[in-house]
């Protein structure tokens, strides 16, 4: 049986195995990092919401305070602290909002990293299925030929033993070729 020939574009299955396994691998380092960004970003709301209930707290307390007829000074002190705990709540604010950016930016990320991961898994699908179907046009081709080996193998054969037969009619000395029976 004839051997079937190397598939011709196996190295650039090779090439596109690899690139895959690059995306693969990419694709989970871009997760990693969104998944590092989210928690931070979880991180920063949880302050930001801490402030924010702070600064309710501090409210309330100058509520009281003035409903109670307090003095100016602890009015006033209360006051400035309350714009200390103001621009600390602008400031975590700013950081989340920061931070939602760099979410975004990774799952962008993240997002042009699986469509490359699947287009490159479909580039080598298409290539596996032209394999598969070169294989078996291959395998076709190899059993076209046997065949015709075969043919020809069977048809020289049936001409050799004809021309014995002929010489054997035709050759009287030979006892064989008296014809009939032997």
């Amino acid at each position: 049986m004839t051997k079937a020939p190397e598939y011709p574009l196996e190295q650039v299955i090779t090439i596109k195995k690899n690139r895959f396994d690059q995306a693969v691998k990419t694709l989970e380092e871009k997760k990693n990092i969104l998944e590092k960004a989210y928690e931070k970003l979880f991180d920063l709301n949880q302050e930001k919401d801490e402030a924010e209930t702070h600064k309710k707290e501090k409210l309330e307390q100058l509520r009281e305070e003035l409903d109670q007829g307090t003095t100016t000074d602890k009015i006033q002190q209360m006051k400035a602290y309350l714009k200390i705990v103001d621009e600390r709540l602008k400031e975590k604010k700013k950081k989340v909002a920061d931070q939602q950016k760099i979410v975004d930016a990774a799952q962008a990320q993240v997002d042009l990293a699986t469509d490359d991961l699947f287009q490159k898994k479909k580039d080598l699908e298409k290539l596996e299925i032209h394999k598969k179907e070169w294989e078996k046009e291959m395998r076709y081709t190899i059993e076209r030929k046997e065949e015709v080996e075969h043919d020809e193998q069977g048809a020289a054969t049936n001409q050799m033993v004809k021309r014995e037969e002929k010489m054997r009619r035709k050759d009287p000395k030979n006892p064989d070729s008296r014809g009939g029976s032997s």
